[in-house]
């Protein structure tokens, strides 16, 4: 496995819940982050707001428990294939993707 990771060190990885297909959110890993998710079983992700690496759910309780990780043909995206029992949105939503965009 050799990612390609961009210019500031980061991939984009998908966060999907494992046993349904949801797409629960999307976040940048970088080097660390990947390697810390890879060790603990738990996703970690590098915030670049903060600039600084987060395990999610550290705070909330909502742990994302990795089930597979994959990476795409491009070497430059991850899929995380998770167990979430709790939302993943900051928002308190189950997924990061509930607003549907209006073409009218």
């Amino acid at each position: 496995m050799d990612l390609r990771y961009d210019e500031n060190g980061l991939i984009p990885a998908i966060v999907q819940q494992y046993d349904s297909g949801e797409v629960l959110m999307m976040a940048y890993m970088d080097a660390e982050s990947l390697r810390l998710t890879l060790q603990t079983g738990t996703t970690w992700f590098w915030s670049r707001s903060r600039q600084e690496l987060w395990n999610k759910g550290a705070t909330s309780g909502n742990v994302q428990h990795v089930m597979e990780l994959f990476y795409d043909c491009d070497e430059d995206c991850l899929l995380v294939k998770v167990d979430s029992p709790g939302p993943a949105c900051h928002t308190g939503q189950r997924s990061c993707f509930f607003r549907k965009v209006d073409n009218g």
